[in-house]
């Protein structure tokens, strides 16, 4: 690969890490006490609930479209749960033959924000359901890019949108020497 190509996805990395790093410093105190409990939520958290919109006024303010798509959009939960189960299944047995490192469901699927106290009951659902659903293709996505990295870390001749967390260690389409050559380390070397 070029070596400039290279220094470019380093310094992408590394500003992606100092960007998570800094995330990471806002959010440690509210973190921590939604580790304690909810219970010691500090006082201003709790001084959010005067945000909250009752459950009356939210439904009689929704729109009809809105209400009566909702089966479908919560219908999504079932092929939902069985990609879970499936995926989670797949990684188990098939990432332990092959030696390929397992994906931490937990980083992925992360269920929080039904904890803020200005969401009432139909929107803490909702965020549940889109914090699992977003959640799980993370997840999925991961344990897909863990699979083409140790079957087929060859990059596609095409520019794809929204390349994976393992695609920039992947070998440049047609080259056939650096394949035979890297295949081995590209296949051992994976990034969370």
């Amino acid at each position: 690969m070029d070596k400039e190509i290279r220094r470019l996805q380093q310094q992408i990395q590394a500003l992606r890490s100092e960007l998570e790093q800094r995330i990471h410093e806002q959010r440690k105190s509210l973190s921590r006490a939604l580790r304690e409990g909810r219970s010691r939520l500090s006082g201003e958290m709790q001084s959010l609930r005067r945000y909250r919109t009752g459950l009356g006024s939210y439904l009689r303010h929704a729109r009809p479209l809105a209400v009566l798509t909702a089966p479908i959009i919560y219908g999504m939960i079932l092929p939902l749960a069985l990609l879970d189960l499936t995926i989670s299944l797949y990684q188990a047995i098939c990432f332990r033959i092959y030696g390929i490192p397992r994906v931490v469901r937990g980083d992925y699927i992360i269920i929080d924000r039904h904890h803020l106290p200005y969401l009432n009951a139909i929107e803490k659902l909702n965020c549940l359901y889109c914090g699992y659903g977003n959640g799980l293709i993370a997840y999925s996505r991961e344990i897909i890019a863990r699979t083409e990295k140790h079957w087929c870390p060859i990059r596609h001749a095409r520019d794809i949108p929204d390349p994976h967390s393992q695609y920039d260690d992947f070998i440049d389409y047609g080259d056939a020497r650096e394949y035979r050559e890297q295949l081995p380390r590209v296949r051992n070397r994976f990034h969370d």
